[in-house]
């Protein structure tokens, strides 16, 4: 697979792109715009930019003041910076009003590598779907975090998009049919059900090539959209295929592995299998070593798969 852009750097791209057609569009950061990448509408945009500082909570309630006079406010900091510090926030100033504030958090997970477990939000899906009112989204390239950026600027609700640091495959080269709510099936298979979302897609599909050898035939889904979830395709893998494995860098409470679980204990159970980070923070390292050690590869996505009962 090819490797194209961060999917920070994605998301940079596309707010400024976004600011063209928008002119309500204003941006709000915490003095990290160089790495959430803010900082290319700060540049095309001045007076529509502001940075409050390194000061979470403020990145909030400016964002929410700003949505509550009528523009459309996006805010970006790091993935654990403005979901944890700023929790209480985000629920009451954004989510309880419900209010048209886009939560962008860059560098999550343990994929952001040497700045250590402090830098790494790996909770931040998990408080977002908390929040009621909120679409929660998780992009897998390039080319869908642009499609997700413009769906999230078609509706006037609160939202959180996921971005990741380091460079990733991208999988959408011909174009990415993004719908908010809708997965995406990127492979074909009535055997199992591999469902992941963000860093996690590509080694989902290179599990299903490693499956194939062992006459294992692997449907992928890019489930990109964790709140709303969607459903339908939940109960299709269910009951076509028998068997699901979810992968996500994220931890597994409360996480699109927990939203895939309660679907499908709803809808129609069947043996599953998580790929995540287990209940622990992760150390600093390389990104490509950290999520070796910490078990989120290929490898063990196959591993998981094998693991679960043989259909009947």
């Amino acid at each position: 697979m090819k490797l194209g852009k961060a999917t920070r750097e994605a998301f940079g791209l596309a707010l400024a792109q976004l600011g063209d057609s928008h002119p309500d569009v204003v941006v709000v950061d915490g003095d990290v715009g160089n790495s959430t990448r803010t900082e290319i509408f700060g540049k095309k945009f001045p007076a529509r930019f502001f940075n409050v500082g390194i000061a979470e909570s403020n990145l909030v309630g400016v964002a929410a003041g700003l949505a509550s006079s009528g523009k459309r406010a996006w805010l970006a900091s790091f993935a654990t910076f403005v979901m944890s510090n700023a929790f209480d926030q985000l629920r009451m100033s954004v989510a309880f009003p419900c209010l048209d504030v886009k939560v962008v958090g860059t560098h999550a997970g343990i994929s952001i590598g040497e700045d250590g477990p402090s830098q790494m939000g790996i909770e931040d899906v998990g408080l977002a779907c908390s929040l009621p009112n909120f679409t929660v989204v998780v992009p897998a390239d390039e080319p869908a975090t642009f499609k997700a950026v413009e769906a999230l600027a078609k509706i006037r609700t609160p939202a959180y998009l996921r971005a990741c640091r380091p460079n990733v495959p991208i999988l959408y080269e011909n174009g990415c049919d993004f719908k908010l709510g809708k997965a995406i099936q990127l492979r074909a298979g009535n055997d199992l059900t591999l469902i992941a979302c963000g860093l996690m897609v590509a080694p989902a599909l290179q599990a299903a090539d490693e499956l194939a050898k062992q006459a294992m035939q692997a449907r992928v889904l890019d489930m990109h959209t964790i709140k709303p979830l969607d459903h339908a395709a939940v109960l299709a893998a269910a009951k076509e295929t028998g068997r699901i494995v979810v992968a996500e860098e994220h931890l597994l409470h409360g996480g699109l592995g927990s939203a895939v679980a309660m679907s499908a204990a709803e809808q129609h159970p069947v043996p599953m299998r998580f790929v995540g980070i287990k209940d622990t923070f992760a150390e600093s390292g390389k990104p490509e070593e950290l999520l070796a050690k910490y078990g989120l590869t290929a490898a063990d996505i196959v591993k998981a798969a094998l693991a679960l009962p043989r259909r009947v």
